[in-house]
């Protein structure tokens, strides 16, 4: 098994925050960001990792990026260890593959979140009122249906704990109309352009979370994006309405980990050889997929 990294310590190199998977650093006047391969469920980071998690994040990450940058810049300098700051270089080792050097932008305070099928938390909320973060849905739909349009779905940016639904309405008193309007068409035209290049290699995206900052007074795409971590990925020749769909993401963690008895709260409890090498597994095989 590969070696996990589970927490940097780059000595010399401001530390801004430690996230659930990304540590981030402060380099002049840019950031570095590492992605450890920390994983997490129900907002807890369990203890351990997961081999080569933080590498693939961040490869899928950087083939998107590079996908849609026509339709909105991001926010990747280099991926490139030898493109980064001297004081970098010597950790060579610990970033290769894992890291991005990127523009500083100011955070929007918002989640993006597009969904393309009735799943997780919207299916729950259908199922109840017929509608997904209250926007009314027809009828006749059952669990993993795919909706006619993609809907936009935004949430605030919890710190810690759970982020919270809000209307679009809710959204554009925090940012302002244009800023509102602009992050929903974006995140909507990014998710389409995505879903299109990834059923042509098989695989369903059924929902999935953006972030966005402010970088020189343009919006523009940060964090990661269309990962396993922020995202539902379905594959089309098993994909069937009418039940839950298995996802390449850390669903194997969360189902084991509801088998347990476990309250959910810190400290997480150590997850087996077996499920960390089952995880591992699933990872690699949405990154061959994607990037074959």
């Amino acid at each position: 098994m590969s070696d996990i990294i589970v927490q940097t310590n780059l000595e010399d190199v401001k530390l801004l925050r430690r996230g659930k998977v990304r540590d981030v650093y402060e380099i002049g006047d840019n950031l570095l960001i590492v992605a450890t391969d920390r994983i997490s469920a129900f907002d807890v980071v369990l203890p351990g990792g997961i081999p080569d998690k933080g590498k693939i994040l961040t490869q899928i990450s950087v083939y998107w990026f590079n996908q849609v940058k026509d339709i909105i810049e991001n926010h990747i300098v280099s991926t490139n260890v030898k493109d980064y700051p001297p004081v970098l270089h010597k950790y060579k080792n610990i970033l290769e593959g894992r890291s991005m050097l990127v523009k500083k932008a100011r955070p929007m305070p918002v989640e993006c979140i597009v969904r393309g099928y009735l799943s997780g938390s919207g299916w729950k909320e259908y199922k109840e009122k017929g509608t997904v973060c209250g926007i009314k849905l027809p009828n006749s739909l059952v669990e993993s249906s795919r909706l006619n349009e993609p809907i936009f779905t935004p949430s605030t940016k919890a710190e810690e704990g759970h982020d919270i639904n809000i209307s679009f309405d809710k959204m554009k008193n925090i940012v302002g109309e244009d800023k509102a309007t602009k992050l929903r068409d974006s995140s909507l035209d990014v998710y389409k352009t995505a879903r299109g290049l990834a059923e042509k290699k098989g695989i369903i995206i059924a929902d999935t979370k953006m972030e966005f900052g402010i970088y020189e007074n343009k919006l523009i795409l940060i964090d990661e994006l269309l990962t396993p971590d922020s995202s539902r990925f379905w594959s089309i020749k098993d994909y069937k309405p009418g039940k839950g769909q298995d996802s390449y993401d850390k669903q194997i963690v969360r189902d084991y980990l509801l088998t347990l008895d476990w309250n959910q709260t810190y400290p997480g409890p150590e997850l087996p050889n077996e499920i960390i090498e089952k995880t591992a597994a699933r990872y690699k095989e949405i990154l061959g997929i994607l990037i074959a």
